[in-house]
C-alpha cells in the first residue's frame, strides 16, 4: 500500500510538472494544454514527444509521439466532433512521417494517425484515424501491443528530429525523474537499429515474427503499381507476411474494402489475427477468406442457388468411372480413377474448359502422363458422364461453385465488392479462380496482387497467368531473393528433396528446383531419426517433443502426409500427455500446444520447430514407374518441402526402416 501511495504522488508530481511546462508553450488552448500534458508524462516512461513550433517559438500543428507501441502523429481539436480541415492536416502529417522513418525500414502500418478531442470520452474510428477523448489517450496508448525496444525508439525520435527540422523533441523537465541509461554503444546507427529489430522478432513467439517485416521489404509494402501485381519468391523470404503488411497499407488509403483471399480454408482465421496484432485501426475493413467459401457467399448473395454436395458429386464420379472410365483405354495409363478424376478438375473444369476443341489442344501443364487424342476423347467421354450424373442428382461440386461466380463477377452490373484483392499462394489456385479474382478489379491501379511461388505448388495442374489474361510488366513482377526464416542446414535439407524438380512458374519460365538464395538466419539443426520399427521411431519421437524446453509448444508443429498419419499421431501423443492444437482450430493466437495438421495445412504458416515423424514413408513404396506415378512422386516431393522449410530452428526428420504395408 506504501509503495501504491508513493506512485500516486510521484504521477501528481509529474501531472503538475508538465500542465506547468505546456503552460509556457504559446499558441495553445486549454483543452489542448491538458492533452500535451498527458503526452509529455509519457516522456518519463520511455517515450519521446516531438512538437512542431513556429518563428516565434509557439507549439503549432499535430505532434509526434515515439514509444513502444510505434510511432504515432497526434491532432487535438477542441470541437465535439473531427474537423475535415483537421483530419486532412492530420493524414497530410502521416504521410510526411511515414516518408521520414522508411529510411529506418520501418514498416506503415507502425505509424499511426490519432486524433485527440479534449473534454470528451470516446474511442472510435474515423477511416484510418482513431479518434479518442482526453480521458482515454493515455491508457490507449499505453496499452498498445510492444512494435519497438527502447533503443529503437531513441534511435528512431533521433532521426524524426534530424529529417524533420520543424519538430524538436521535448520531456517532462522534473529533477526527481530518473533520466534514461545511455546506449552502450554509443550513436545507434541505422543498420544497429535493424538488426536489433531482427533479432528481437526472433526471440518473440512465432506468431509475432509471422508479423515482421524487414526494412528491405518496405518499398514494396508502399510501392504504388499501374495494374495486377506479383511477387514471387523461393520458400521461407516472407512474401505473405509483405502481403499482410501491403493488405494494411491499402487499407489506409482506401475507402474500399480489401479482400484478402486463401486456398486452403484454415488460413483466413490465422492471417486475420495477424492482421489484427499488426494494424487492429484498419484490421475490420480487410475480409480474409478462402476462396471457395468467399464464391459461395457472394452467389447467395446474388441469388444464384447453389447446391454442393463434394460426397454426392464424388459418388457421380465413382459410378462414371465404372460405366464408362474402368474398362476404357484410360486405365492403360493409370488403373486408378484418382488420376483421371484430378484431370476432369483441374484441366478440364479448372481451366473452364466447356468443348472437347478446346481441350484438345490446351496445354496440360505440370502433368507428365502424355495423352494422344483418342486419350483426350476418353477423357472428355468421362467428363461428360460425370457431369450427366451430377445433374440427375442436381449438385454442384467445387469447380461449380468458381465457374458461377465468375459468371456473374463478369456481369459487370453493379459497383466493384473491393477496392484490392490480395491472393496469397496463388499457385495452388484454379485457373478459374484466378479469373474471377481478376474480373472483381480489372486491371485497375493497385487492385490485384498475387503472392506465390511455383515450386511450393501442392496441387496437380497448372497454368500461365497469360491464360488469365492477366499481364504482368516491367516492375509489377517483384521477385524476393533473402530468405528471413531457414537456417542454412534446414533450407539445404528441404532443397536436397526437390534439387531435381525444375519446375514452371506462373510466368512461364523453367526455373531449376536448386534455386539460389540469400540467407539472414544462421542458427539452426536437422536431426535426423532412423528406427527399424514403428514403435521405436514414436517413442524416439515423444522423447524429443518432452525434451524441448518449457514453452516451446506453442511454437512447434507435427506435419504429418496423409489423414491416416494424422489420426495415428493424435493419438500417439495424447497417450503421451502431449498438449495437441489441430491446425483447423489454430487461429494465430499463442497456445502452448503442439500444431498438428497434414503438409498442406501448414502452407503459409512457419514455426520454430518442426517434426516430420516418417517423413520418407512415401518414397519407399513400391510403385511402377510410369509418367503417373513419377508425376505424383514429384508432388510429393513437392509438398514435403513445403513442410520442411515451415522449420526456423529445428527440423526432425524421422524414418522407419520397413514399416508394414497398412502403415506407409
Amino acid at each position: 500500500m506504501r509503495e501504491v501511495r508513493r506512485q500516486e504522488r510521484l504521477l501528481r508530481e509529474q501531472w503538475d510538472a508538465a500542465r506547468g511546462q505546456v503552460r509556457q508553450w504559446g499558441g495553445v488552448g486549454d483543452g489542448e494544454r491538458r492533452v500535451l500534458a498527458q503526452l509529455l508524462v509519457l516522456t518519463v516512461r520511455g517515450w519521446r514527444l516531438l512538437v512542431g513550433r513556429d518563428r516565434s517559438g509557439n507549439a503549432r500543428g499535430n505532434v509526434l509521439l515515439v514509444g513502444p507501441g510505434g510511432v504515432f502523429v497526434v491532432g487535438v481539436g477542441e470541437a465535439d466532433a473531427v474537423r475535415d480541415e483537421d483530419a486532412a492536416g492530420l493524414l497530410a502529417a502521416t504521410k510526411v512521417a511515414e516518408s521520414a522513418v522508411a529510411s529506418l525500414g520501418m514498416s506503415p502500418v507502425a505509424v499511426q494517425p490519432v486524433m485527440v478531442l479534449a473534454g470528451q470520452s470516446l474511442d472510435r474510428g474515423l477511416g484510418r484515424i482513431r479518434v479518442l477523448g482526453e480521458q482515454e489517450v493515455g491508457r490507449v496508448l499505453l496499452a498498445q501491443p510492444r512494435r519497438l525496444r527502447a533503443e529503437s525508439v531513441r534511435a528512431i525520435a533521433d532521426h524524426l528530429e534530424r529529417v524533420l527540422p520543424d519538430r524538436e523533441g521535448v520531456e517532462l523537465e522534473q529533477r526527481t525523474v530518473p533520466a534514461l541509461q545511455p546506449d552502450p554503444d554509443g550513436l545507434f546507427d541505422l543498420e544497429g537499429l535493424r538488426e536489433a529489430a531482427l533479432e528481437g522478432a526472433r526471440r518473440a513467439p512465432i506468431e509475432q515474427w509471422m508479423t515482421f517485416l524487414h526494412p528491405d521489404q518496405v518499398a514494396l509494402v508502399r510501392r504504388n503499381w499501374s495494374g495486377p501485381a506479383r511477387i514471387s519468391g523461393p520458400a521461407g523470404t516472407g512474401k505473405t507476411v509483405v502481403a499482410l503488411h501491403r493488405a494494411a497499407h491499402l487499407a489506409r488509403r482506401t475507402t474500399g474494402r480489401i479482400l484478402y483471399i486463401t486456398f486452403a480454408n484454415n488460413l483466413p482465421r490465422v492471417q486475420s489475427t495477424f492482421l489484427r496484432t499488426m494494424a487492429p485501426a484498419v484490421a475490420d475493413r480487410v475480409d480474409f477468406r478462402s476462396l471457395h467459401s468467399w464464391a459461395h457467399e457472394f452467389l447467395q448473395e446474388r441469388g444464384v442457388p447453389v447446391r454442393l454436395s463434394g460426397d454426392k458429386a464424388e459418388t457421380a464420379f465413382s459410378r462414371a468411372w465404372t460405366h464408362v472410365g474402368r474398362e476404357s483405354r484410360l486405365a492403360q495409363i493409370d488403373p486408378g480413377h484418382g488420376y483421371w478424376r484430378e484431370e476432369i478438375d483441374y484441366v478440364i473444369k479448372g481451366r473452364g474448359l466447356t468443348r472437347f476443341e478446346e481441350y484438345a489442344v490446351v496445354a496440360r501443364r505440370r502433368r507428365k502422363a502424355s495423352l494422344q487424342r483418342t486419350h483426350r476423347q476418353a477423357v472428355w467421354e468421362l467428363y461428360e458422364e460425370y457431369e450427366a450424373r451430377r445433374h440427375e442428382r442436381g449438385v454442384h461440386d467445387f469447380n461449380d461453385v468458381l465457374c458461377m461466380a465468375l459468371a456473374e463477377a463478369s456481369k459487370g452490373d453493379g459497383p466493384t465488392p473491393y477496392a484490392a484483392v490480395i491472393v496469397d499462394e496463388v499457385q495452388d489456385l484454379t485457373l478459374v479462380g484466378v479469373r474471377l479474382l481478376h474480373a472483381l478489379v480489372g486491371d485497375a491501379p493497385n487492385g490485384l496482387l498475387l503472392v506465390g511461388d511455383g515450386q511450393q505448388t501442392v496441387y496437380p495442374g497448372g497454368f500461365r497467368l497469360t491464360d488469365a489474361g492477366i499481364d504482368i510488366r516491367g516492375d509489377r513482377g517483384q521477385v524476393l531473393r533473402t530468405n528471413y526464416r531457414n537456417s542454412k542446414q534446414i533450407l539445404d535439407a528441404a532443397l536436397a528433396v526437390v534439387a531435381e524438380d525444375a519446375f514452371e512458374d506462373l510466368d512461364g519460365e523453367r526455373t531449376p528446383g536448386r534455386r539460389d538464395v540469400d540467407l539472414t538466419y544462421h542458427d539452426g539443426d536437422v536431426v535426423r531419426v532412423a528406427e527399424l520399427t514403428v514403435d521405436a521411431h514414436d517413442r524416439e519421437l515423444v522423447g524429443a517433443l518432452r525434451a524441448l524446453p518449457d514453452g516451446a509448444f506453442a511454437d512447434t508443429a507435427l506435419l504429418c502426409p496423409s489423414k491416416w498419419a494424422l489420426g495415428h499421431y493424435q493419438r500417439v501423443l495424447t497417450r503421451a500427455g502431449v498438449p495437441v492444437c489441430p491446425l483447423e482450430q489454430y487461429d494465430g493466437h499463442a497456445v502452448d500446444a503442439v500444431k498438428l495438421g497434414t503438409y498442406r495445412r501448414a502452407k503459409g504458416l512457419e514455426f520454430k520447430n518442426v517434426f516430420l515423424p516418417r517423413h520418407d514413408a512415401v518414397f519407399t513404396d513400391a510403385t511402377p514407374d510410369t509418367e503417373t506415378a513419377r508425376e505424383r512422386a514429384e508432388l510429393w516431393r513437392s509438398q514435403l518441402f513445403v513442410a520442411m522449410t515451415r522449420a526456423r530452428d529445428l527440423l526432425w526428420l524421422g524414418s522407419v526402416a520397413d514399416p508394414p504395408a497398412h502403415q506407409r
